[in-house]
């Protein structure tokens, strides 16, 4: 690394800006240091998407596979902290019920039914925090059932959820996670080892545990509730605050349907529910104009990726037609690449829709402002919305 003569963006770049509004320093970065050295992250932030595309795709010389990253910290060894014959042996056995076809056969009804239900409680009372009283709740019961988990209650696990976000979020932030993230994963493990007892149970869970140790589940299960729940979470909480915030494209939204999954992929473009991933270099090697060392941190910056000028024409506007908008990169690529992608895209599809349909003049409260925030995760704190409640 060369420091603040050769990087002088990124020695001004703090994490504070980062995890606020990011948008105008990655722009900054990616045109004149796309790979630059970042004092505050000790690493290498990454901001040109057919960089950051390089070093996903490249698992052999930037691994995850370090004492580092910081979601194995808090879970231990998992699909998401392993690369070549460990990764596939870990990630295999979750893979059948995530193909599409599977995810719509397998989810379509019970997301469905979650849903109409979770608006049906809200209906009455023309206002809420959409994130914590819809979002979240949906997430985490559809996640719980892709997985199978048993004996436990939505509020119960995105409780465990929230401590495992913090304490991954604090380490990556460099500071020294608190006790309430090892707790709460103990207290997941717990409930996957109770499922699991139950061999003759129909649960994906069990049926890993043919090919993995218990350990190894529970892990898994942790990266893949955590994955399912930050993600969907974000998508619907972010892509209903884009589209409220313009009124022209939601009504192109509602004049034609299929146009809802522009919005997603567009809302995911420009705002995608996990802003970096982590990688560290394996070798010596050049990316860009930089000189990385074995060893390095090279974070890669998605948000930057996906607002990339030379891929994305007007990058920062929200165009529920644009075309490429599905060459973001929010789920990653490569052999990290989100395994229940197409689980949050068509929960986040079916959410938006009966939001739209069910709750009428449904808009964001102005005297409660909502922005998406977080250096790694990012979503409004809170979405507080209106609408015409029954009489």
């Amino acid at each position: 690394m060369s420091g603040v003569d050769s990087f002088p963006l990124g020695a001004a770049t703090t994490l504070a800006e980062l995890a606020g509004n990011p948008h105008p320093r990655l722009a900054l970065l990616r045109a004149h240091e796309p790979v630059s050295w970042l004092p505050e992250l000790n690493g290498w932030l990454v901001t040109r998407r057919d960089i950051a595309l390089s070093v996903m795709r490249d698992a052999a010389t930037f691994t995850v596979d370090d004492p580092r990253f910081s979601t194995a910290q808090v879970v231990g060894p998992s699909m998401l902290s392993l690369d070549g014959v460990q990764h596939a042996r870990h990630r295999d056995p979750f893979t059948s019920p995530f193909r599409p076809r599977q995810v719509y056969d397998g989810f379509a009804s019970f997301i469905e039914r979650e849903t109409d239900r979770l608006i049906t409680a809200l209906k009455p009372a023309g206002a809420v925090d959409l994130r914590r009283a819809f979002a979240g709740p949906l997430a985490v019961t559809v996640v719980t059932e892709a997985l199978g988990l048993v004996g436990t209650t939505a509020a119960t696990v995105l409780s465990w959820y929230d401590s495992i976000v913090r304490s991954v979020s604090e380490i990556t932030a460099g500071h020294e996670a608190g006790p309430a993230g090892a707790a709460a994963y103990a207290r997941l493990r717990a409930a996957v080892e109770a499922t699991v007892a139950d061999r003759g149970a129909s649960s994906l869970l069990v049926s890993a545990a043919d090919r993995l140790a218990l350990p190894e589940v529970a892990s898994n299960a942790a990266v893949l509730m955590f994955g399912g729940i930050e993600t969907t979470e974000a998508m619907i909480t972010n892509a209903l605050l884009r589209l409220l915030q313009h009124p022209d494209q939601l009504a192109l939204v509602r004049a034609d349907a299929d146009l809802l999954d522009g919005a997603i992929e567009e809302s995911l473009r420009l705002e995608p529910g996990a802003a970096v991933v982590d990688r560290y270099a394996t070798s010596d090697t050049v990316l860009g104009q930089a000189t990385i060392r074995r060893g390095d941190l090279v974070t890669v910056s998605l948000a930057g990726a996906n607002r990339d000028p030379a891929v994305f024409r007007d990058p920062d506007r929200f165009d529920v037609r644009r075309e490429n908008a599905r060459l973001q990169l929010a789920f990653a690529r490569g052999p990290h690449h989100c395994l229940a992608a197409h689980l949050a895209r068509l929960e986040t599809r079916i959410a938006l829709q009966r939001l739209l349909e069910h709750l009428p003049a449904l808009r964001l409260d102005p005297a409660r402002p909502a922005a998406p925030y977080g250096l790694v995760f990012r979503k409004p704190p809170a979405l507080h919305v209106l609408w015409d409640s029954p009489v």
